[in-house]
């Protein structure tokens, strides 16, 4: 028992002597080598940051989506593996312009674009931000192939909703905001998500830097034209104009809901936006970057909105609008015009930023710029 004891206080004394062998003096501690910490590399500057939305089959090469021309034009060669989200970013290293797909749909852009000002490797605190894509397009306001700079986004997703075959008789929709008890209610709520606003002398600025510009009318564009005999800026060649975005999950169609996305939009602006084009994502990116905004990440005073009308809203007369959503299911008139609009009204803003950095990087432009 005695062995024991003393082999057992022998264990103790060699313990507490490693121990206290392992603390040093600072002084000889101060000898032992120390591994150099690693430092991550500086992030990326970042100027300009173009949000498409989808793309057709590849890249590059073959039939153009929303993403190719500006791949392609701006020469976006450097790859950067986004695995967090839907597709990889492309940027050109020596413009500092980015161009990003997100994937359709409001949940794509939302992720996407908060994903994206997250990324550790990029700067993007004085980064310009344009989102260039298609849209339905209003025939009461606008022609396919014309492009609209918004300054409202109005969400057509939040509300409730009653079938129309259950409404009270004196409702014209089942459709109405939350918090409210019935369709336009005037005692509405402040928005909280249902509409944003751009920067409004950002949005000008691009508009009467682009009203001017020619847009490419391709022929086959005529034919789809001539059938709106009721609406005489339908049958115009493709312009540029100020029009805003109503961006919902569901892509809908017809006179019906066209006039309720015209409502809707006129509500929740209280009477001072002009619903023009529908699409469906607009409202989940600029939130994301509002919330960027909020913490550094990002200025959302530096984002603008382009959509382009790659078909329209409502059918012709005579056209059921069964009949016409299921035809574009086949193809969009206008999307190759669409397409051609959005990059070069898109590049006349993006060229002047460029070009005028020293004053820009840190100046929003404004409408007085101009003069």
């Amino acid at each position: 028992m005695k062995m024991r004891t003393g082999f057992l206080l022998s264990a103790m004394f060699l313990s507490v002597a490693a121990f206290t062998g392992c603390n040093k003096p600072a002084t000889e501690s101060a000898a032992t080598p120390v591994q150099a910490s690693v430092q991550a590399p500086a992030p990326i500057p970042v100027k300009f940051v173009v949000i498409t939305m989808f793309e057709i089959g590849e890249d590059s090469g073959d039939k153009a989506g929303e993403f190719q021309l500006w791949k392609e034009r701006q020469k976006l060669d450097t790859k950067f593996e986004f695995p967090n989200s839907y597709h990889d970013i492309y940027m050109n290293m020596e413009t500092g312009v980015m161009g990003i797909v997100t994937g359709i749909g409001t949940a794509h852009s939302t992720a996407a674009t908060m994903a994206l000002g997250m990324d550790p490797r990029f700067d993007f605190s004085q980064a310009y931000w344009l989102v260039a894509g298609i849209a339905g397009i209003d025939p009461e306001d606008a022609s396919i192939g014309s492009a609209a700079w918004a300054e409202y986004l109005v969400d057509g997703d939040l509300a409730h909703e009653i079938d129309a075959r259950e409404i009270p008789a004196d409702w014209e929709t089942g459709y109405f905001a939350r918090y409210t008890s019935k369709p336009y209610d005037p005692k509405k709520p402040e928005p909280t998500g249902e509409m944003l606003r751009l920067n409004p002398d950002l949005t000008e600025w691009a508009f009467q830097l682009t009203k001017d510009i020619e847009l490419p009318d391709i022929e086959s564009l005529e034919a789809t034209r001539a059938l709106y005999t009721n609406h005489p800026n339908a049958q115009r060649k493709p312009f540029v104009l100020k029009g805003d975005q109503l961006a919902a999950m569901t892509f809908w169609h017809g006179e019906i809901m066209n006039t309720w996305a015209n409502k809707w939009t006129d509500y929740w602006t209280e009477g001072k936006g002009e619903f023009v084009t529908s699409a469906m994502e607009d409202t989940g990116t600029y939130l994301s970057l509002t919330y960027l905004h909020n913490i550094g990440k990002a200025d959302k005073n530096r984002v603008l909105v382009l959509r382009t009308g790659s078909n329209y809203t409502m059918p012709p007369p005579g056209v059921t609008a069964a009949e016409n959503l299921l035809a574009e299911n086949e193809g969009y008139a206008g999307l190759d015009a669409s397409l051609e609009s959005a990059y070069i009204v898109g590049t006349a803003v993006m060229d002047k930023i460029l070009g005028n950095w020293e004053t820009y990087k840190d100046k929003v432009p404004t409408p007085a710029d101009l003069k």
